[in-house]
């Protein structure tokens, strides 16, 4: 175990989110009716288990597609029932939601795994029928980080091929400066687990997957935060605002009320702070 990284039951706990009832995915995860019921759409972009996703689809012609990228510092306990809420509630307001999951530490994930999975993901979205409308990636924590890469991994080589370009990027507490999440201990070390090492170890991997070592981006990228939250600082996403704004890009700090886990709580004034966001970008 590297210094200063914690036990897994240890930063389980520190997370604060399997004690919070209906947004914990802990165990065997809640399954949405199936197609037929008025449920999503099952796909599938591998044959891991993880590389599957979930397509809701509004009545009438969708108002653009937002992909839910979930949170749980990139844990394999915690999987894609906790975007479930966040897709039904698009996809009622006149959004397509894909809802995705990827492989997570524990089970298959890290860099460059996990992000080749987002890739494929998002470029499920080539032929499926949605219109040209905007392509948003919407990701909450460790999400968040995976969101606003996906919106530029077009500019590197690994994922240069990548079909569907993203046109916009919404983070809800995301973990977007990787190098002062390892300084501050975020997560109890979850970083480096992700990454596979300190940035001294492998500054190659945070290059890749740090979404302010990558600024400026070519689209505009909201953060949004909670004022009290106290798993991710908010000064994570005043960080990746200014580097991104003093690099030339376009950037904005949101501030919502409520705590980390109030973003994805659809009934919250926090979720309401993000549909305002897309209710921009949606015109």
């Amino acid at each position: 175990m590297r210094p200063g990284a914690t036990s897994r039951p240890t930063r389980r706990t520190a997370l604060g989110l399997a004690a919070v009832a209906g947004l914990s995915a802990c165990g065997e995860p809640r399954r949405p009716p199936s197609e037929g019921e008025g449920g999503p759409r099952q796909l599938t972009y591998g044959g891991d288990p993880s590389q599957v996703a979930e397509l809701y689809r509004p009545a009438g012609t969708p108002r653009g597609v937002v992909v839910v990228l979930h949170g749980g510092f990139w844990l394999a306990s915690y999987d894609l029932s906790l975007g479930r809420p966040l897709a039904e509630d698009l996809a009622g307001r006149g959004w397509a939601a894909l809802n995705v999951e990827y492989r997570r530490v524990g089970n298959g994930g890290g860099v460059p795994s996990t992000l080749d999975d987002v890739s494929a993901a998002v470029d499920l979205l080539d032929g499926v029928g949605l219109g040209d409308g905007a392509v948003v990636t919407l990701g909450h924590s460790a999400g968040g980080q995976l969101a606003v890469w996906a919106a530029g991994r077009e500019r590197l080589g690994r994922w240069s091929s990548a079909r569907v370009r993203v046109t916009h990027a919404v983070s809800q507490a995301g973990v977007l400066d990787l190098r002062g999440a390892v300084e501050e201990g975020l997560g109890g070390g979850a970083v480096e687990e992700l990454v596979g090492g300190s940035p001294e170890e492998v500054p190659d991997s945070y290059a890749l997957a740090d979404p302010t070592a990558q600024v400026p981006l070519e689209v505009p990228v909201w953060c949004v935060h909670g004022t009290d939250d106290g798993t991710v600082p908010l000064a994570q996403s005043r960080t990746y605002v200014d580097a991104a704004r003093a690099a030339g890009g376009d950037a904005t700090l949101v501030e919502v009320p409520g705590d980390h886990l109030d973003q994805i709580d659809t009934g919250t004034d926090a979720w309401a702070g993000t549909r305002e966001v897309l209710d921009g970008i949606a015109g």
